[in-house]
């Protein structure tokens, strides 16, 4: 069996403390047998002994004491940092770590983080916002938000709500270029793709298609590889795009974008929420976690209902003039 040099010698010093191995046994939460164990490899280990013992007393060797004097302030200073750690889990001050994704997220994931810090002004928000996937560990993160599958094995995910694909138009676009009816006119608008962030890839539409979701790869008119440029261009009436319904509900019922081609709409990726452990917890982040998924799971307001968009999309083409 292999030493635990650091577990021997904790018996070793809480056996000369309470003046008996079983007792030192006890306080630990294992075995008599097992604590002998211990200090046998340990004084086997060292090629020296430790202690003269009898079934009623314990004596220190001059070896023995000497490494008593060497260990014991070490021991009691690892003791006192695992304490103030387990007393910081246990207190809702300190750092949180939040990342998400860059792209539309600022209006979902501010209100949430807002109230928390009214209810809890003792913890510190380090917010990280980016599309790109980091490293949970070598980033040292809390709370995680992200947008499409599930993340990696390993975390604990929650799906909080269904992301929908919609294909949106300003209506001064469709003024001008009226609508696309079918999938198959769609290559002769002027459409928008986005580019991955990270690898600068030009990301396909995705569409719903005789009960599949499709990947649709078009002829853009403009390509970008930031959300809030896309979504301009959009509005701006120089293109058609396709958005995230948590970035484009609130302008749809605005009336400022028009959903198109609905009946094709892909609702396949969602926003989960993701954290590490289910136990080993700060108070802090089991709390955010709970206020999180209290206030965006199922999000009426970046869901659209089969209503809103049928009758969104049917208002849109009734304003439209034939073009030129």
């Amino acid at each position: 069996m292999p030493l635990n040099k650091l577990r021997a010698i904790a018996t070793f010093t809480k056996a000369v403390e309470l003046g008996s191995l079983r007792r030192a046994a006890l306080a630990q939460g294992v075995t008599p047998q097992a604590a002998s164990q211990a200090l046998a490899q340990l004084e086997q280990h060292l090629g020296a002994r430790l202690l003269h013992r009898t079934t009623r007393h314990l004596a220190l060797t001059d070896e023995g004491r000497e490494l008593l004097e060497a260990t014991q302030p070490a021991l009691a200073m690892l003791e006192r940092a695992l304490e103030r750690v387990r007393t910081s889990s246990d207190d809702f001050a300190g750092p949180l770590r939040i990342v998400g994704p860059r792209y539309g997220f600022v209006p979902l994931v501010w209100p949430v983080i807002d109230e928390f810090s009214r209810m809890y002004p003792e913890v510190q928000p380090d917010v990280q916002l980016d599309d790109n996937i980091g490293n949970w560990v070598q980033d040292r993160v809390d709370v995680g938000f992200r947008i499409g599958a599930p993340p990696e094995d390993g975390l604990i995910a929650r799906r909080l709500f269904a992301v929908q694909l919609i294909i949106c138009a300003a209506p001064s676009y469709l003024a001008r270029h009226g609508a696309p009816r079918t999938l198959d006119e769609l290559p002769a608008h002027r459409c928008s793709v986005f580019r991955h962030p990270g690898t600068g890839q030009v990301l396909p539409w995705f569409l719903r298609a005789d009960g599949q979701v499709v990947e649709r790869h078009l002829q853009a008119a403009l390509a970008t590889n930031d959300a809030d440029l896309e979504m301009e261009a959009v509005l701006s009436g120089q293109v058609i795009g396709q958005l995230p319904s948590f970035a484009a509900a609130a302008l749809i019922r605005a009336r400022r974008l028009v959903p198109l081609l609905t009946s094709h709409m892909a609702d396949h990726m969602g926003v989960h929420l993701y954290y590490g452990s289910r136990t080993a917890q700060p108070k802090r982040v089991r709390a955010f976690i709970d206020l999180a998924v209290e206030r965006l799971s199922g999000q009426e307001s970046a869901v659209l209902t089969a209503r809103e968009l049928a009758a969104a999309e049917a208002d849109g083409h009734q304003a439209i003039r034939p073009p030129r």
